[in-house]
C-alpha cells in the first residue's frame, strides 16, 4: 500500500481519488497537487513510483496542513472560541448547530437523540 504524508493510500484507486483519503485534502486540492507534480490523475496509486510518491509527499508537506496538524488546528480554533464566549463558542459548548441551522425541527446530528419530557401534554391549570 503506498504511503504519502504518513497515511496509507488505497492502491487500486486513481491517484486523483486516493490522495483525497488524506485528511485536508479534497478534489481540488488533489487536483492541484497532481498537477504541481506533473501527474496525470488517472494513474492508478500503485503504479507510481517512488520519485513520483515522494514528490506528491513533498508538495503536500510544503503547502498543506493535513492530518493531525490541521485536526489540532481546528481544536485549538473551536477552543478559542469557547474561551472568549462568543455565540460560535456557546453554540459548540451546548452542542447545537453552529452556522445558523433551525433547531425546532432538524438539527439531531448535533443534538443527538430524542430526550422526551415527562409530563409535558396532560398540563392543568
Amino acid at each position: 500500500m503506498p504511503r504519502i504524508a504518513g497515511i496509507d493510500i488505497p492502491e487500486k484507486k486513481k491517484i486523483r481519488y486516493a490522495l483525497e483519503y488524506i485528511h485536508g485534502i479534497g478534489p481540488k486540492c488533489a487536483t492541484d497537487i497532481l498537477q504541481k507534480a506533473g501527474i496525470e490523475g488517472e494513474r492508478r496509486a500503485n503504479e507510481l513510483t517512488d520519485q513520483e510518491l515522494a514528490a506528491i509527499a513533498g508538495i503536500i508537506d510544503a503547502g498543506y496542513i493535513v492530518e493531525g496538524a490541521l485536526r489540532r488546528q481546528v481544536s485549538q480554533d473551536i477552543q478559542r472560541l469557547k474561551d472568549i464566549r462568543c455565540y460560535r463558542g456557546d453554540r459548540h459548548r451546548k452542542g447545537l448547530p453552529v452556522h445558523g441551522q433551525r433547531t425546532r425541527c432538524n438539527a439531531r446530528t448535533r443534538k443527538g437523540r430524542k430526550k422526551t419530557v415527562a409530563g409535558k401534554k396532560g398540563v392543568k391549570g
